[in-house]
């Protein structure tokens, strides 16, 4: 049988019709991408934790941050709070700090731009302007770094564009020898109830987010590695890992030496924790069995007894560690040994971690971080607000207000409000008898106020309170939020919470439905006889408070009164007769005291208004950053009132 003929004319025919169709089309697509890429409007790809809200409320077209003129619908909401001429005897110092923050705060919104000229919203100051924006070549594949030039930049390599899967980063260091601290705050070491000084020999390794620092200085640790060789409270060589936000630290994984058990869950088919000879004793131990064995059996399994390693770390002993990112979590190897595995938790991912911190004890050779991302995150929520009109606050109902929520939240926190408002402030949205507000004073920054001013004019949804910032002075927050409450929305109840905190309002509406209607209520996780701290960061002074201990309060990250102690406050800070401290949560403890005196008021205790993080069937959950909200609405969503910040 004949094979047939390709007739070589015809060949040439097709190749030339494919070699113009690839000419003409591959330019058309990279123009269409190239036209698709420069638009105002970009659509990304829900996350595992956000499909389904995405699927629950349809979300519009996110609108990056820009100079483009966009419609302001809402105008300046200012607090009409004013200081008293005089002072009040009981707190005297405070308000002198107080009249000096409001005229300074007075003068920054003075300063401010008229509605018409900042109907534009750019990148908030301080924060990263929208990655998108920006060419790719700040991107870098790797990164490296000598000793010299890292500690000329205060031990802080930047990873503009985070990390990924399969992103590796590695350091060359030696450890310095023990060194005393008078006030170690890894060890136990107690004598006669009192903290005494040892000797402490430790560094660390951070991945940390660039969101804003909080009043402690902390910014997110996206993973927290602590080598201690001396000083910590077992006694033993440990290494520890952790995540953080803000102040609020998770569970600990510690890693003593000790194998991982065969039950527990491996990372990528790795163990959490890799056995090391905690003692000389145990490596003797360990020969001698081998010698009875050779002896009685004649053999012995090298694979039932492989060679053990002592601790990775040893003073003035020069090692390399590097820790990857695999697909369950970071793997931590030290000279090519893995040492560790470290499970990703919800709300610290890999494109977060824009910056690696070393400090402690540790001499730094050298840095090199590899397989970095070769463009932005396509998620950043430090980079744009979300400029939908799903997101801005509704009119004012005509019904009678319920419940009024107020949240405090510093000048430069538009990462944190932008999550609430995709998240459960939705349900407020949605309610008849529910309003929110954010409580907002003046940033020492004008840019900063600019960019607060716009977005309160497009969201509709802040108060701006007339002071220069300053954390003794958040007290003032709490009395506008009383005083907006009972003389705007006459609300039956005002709630205050801050603004790294998810509220299931659903629960908490419920539970207010079944409180007696005719007595003054204290709802919240009430703290009882705590005492005042005379030492450390937190100290109150005994001018401060000369009193032995606190009255009763609810912890700050949520609590509630009714209306009528909200009118006390507002009335007395009026006639100057309300007593201000610098610890707003203890301020209405006491405040809801002296109202007690004269009418009595039932307090609620609740564990549920979670103070330390989450708790299941949390009415608040604290600490919570902007990817844990989206996860608590999506398990909300689904009908499961379950935490997100994974152990």
């Amino acid at each position: 049988m004949k094979r047939p003929i390709i007739n070589p004319t015809f060949l040439l025919i097709i190749s030339i019709i494919y070699f113009l169709c690839f000419t003409f089309q591959f330019p058309f697509l990279f123009s269409s991408s190239s036209i698709a890429s420069s638009s105002t409007f970009t659509t990304t790809t829900p996350t595992t934790t956000t499909a389904a809200f995405t699927t629950a409320t349809t979300s519009p077209p996110r609108v990056l941050l820009s100079s483009d003129p966009i419609a302001s619908p809402f105008t300046l909401t200012i607090s009409p709070l004013s200081l008293p001429s005089s002072l009040s005897a009981n707190s005297a110092s405070l308000y002198e700090s107080a009249i000096d923050a409001w005229a300074v705060g007075k003068s920054l919104l003075s300063s401010l731009p008229p509605p018409s000229q900042s109907q534009s919203i750019s990148s908030p100051p301080n924060q990263h302007r929208n990655l998108s924006q920006s060419s790719s070549s700040s991107c870098f594949d790797s990164v490296v770094i000598t000793g010299a030039e890292i500690r000329g930049i205060v031990n802080v390599l930047p990873l503009p564009c985070g990390l990924t899967l399969g992103s590796q980063i590695t350091v060359v260091g030696t450890p310095h020898k023990p060194h005393y601290e008078s006030d170690p705050k890894i060890t136990a070491r107690k004598v006669g109830g009192r903290q005494v000084g040892g000797m402490v020999l430790q560094f660390m390794m951070e991945l940390r987010g660039l969101g804003v620092e909080n009043e402690d200085g902390m910014t997110t640790r996206i993973l927290h590695v602590n080598p201690r060789l001396v000083g910590d409270w077992s006694g033993k060589p440990v290494i520890e890992m952790n995540t953080a936000y803000r102040t609020q630290w998770g569970r600990s994984h510690r890693c003593e030496g000790w194998k991982s058990r065969d039950d527990e869950e491996l990372v990528d088919d790795l163990l959490k924790c890799e056995k090391w000879i905690r003692e000389e004793y145990e490596q003797q131990d360990e020969a001698n069995t081998l010698w009875w064995l050779n002896h009685l059996i004649g053999k012995t399994n090298n694979k039932e007894f492989p060679f053990q390693w002592p601790f990775p770390f040893t003073q003035d002993r020069m090692f390399v560690i590097t820790i990857s990112a695999g697909v369950e979590g970071y793997h931590i190897n030290v000279d090519g040994r893995h040492v560790a595995s470290f499970p990703y938790r919800t709300g610290f991912d890999l494109e977060d971690a824009t910056e690696l911190a070393l400090h402690g004890d540790v001499d730094v050779h050298s840095v090199f971080a590899g397989s970095l991302p070769s463009s932005h995150p396509s998620f950043s929520k430090q980079s744009f607000l979300e400029l939908s009109t799903q997101y801005q606050a509704p009119p004012l109902p005509t019904k009678p207000i319920e419940l009024f929520v107020g949240i405090l939240s510093a000048g430069n926190h538009f990462a944190e409000r932008m999550a609430l408002r995709k998240t459960w402030l939705q349900y407020v949205s949605s309610s008849q008898t529910i309003v929110a507000r954010f409580f907002v004073a003046m940033h020492g920054r004008k840019e900063v106020n600019v960019e607060i001013k716009k977005e309160a004019e497009f969201f509709g949804d802040i108060v701006l309170v007339p002071y220069l910032d300053n954390y003794d002075l958040v007290v003032l927050k709490t009395v506008a939020i009383c005083d907006y409450g009972v003389r705007v929305l006459s609300a039956k109840y005002v709630m205050k919470c801050d603004d790294d905190t998810f509220v299931n309002m659903d629960s908490v509406v419920r539970d207010l439905r079944k409180m007696p209607h005719d007595r003054s209520l204290y709802i919240g996780n009430i703290n009882y006889d705590h005492q005042p701290l005379r030492q450390g960061k937190w100290a109150v002074t005994y001018e401060e408070w000369p009193e032995l201990s606190y009255p009763p309060y609810a912890n700050g990250p949520g609590y509630i009164v009714t209306a009528d102690i909200a009118k006390f406050v507002r009335s007395e800070f009026e006639n100057n007769k309300l007593r201000l401290f610098k610890m707003e949560d203890v301020s209405m403890g006491l405040w809801v005291a002296q109202f007690n005196n004269s009418i009595q008021v039932e307090y609620v205790h609740n564990q549920k208004f979670c103070q330390f993080g989450c708790i299941d069937n949390y009415y608040i959950a604290h600490y919570q950053s902007a990817r844990q909200m989206l996860c608590l609405w999506d398990k909300l969503l689904h009908g499961r009132t379950e935490c997100c910040n994974a152990n």
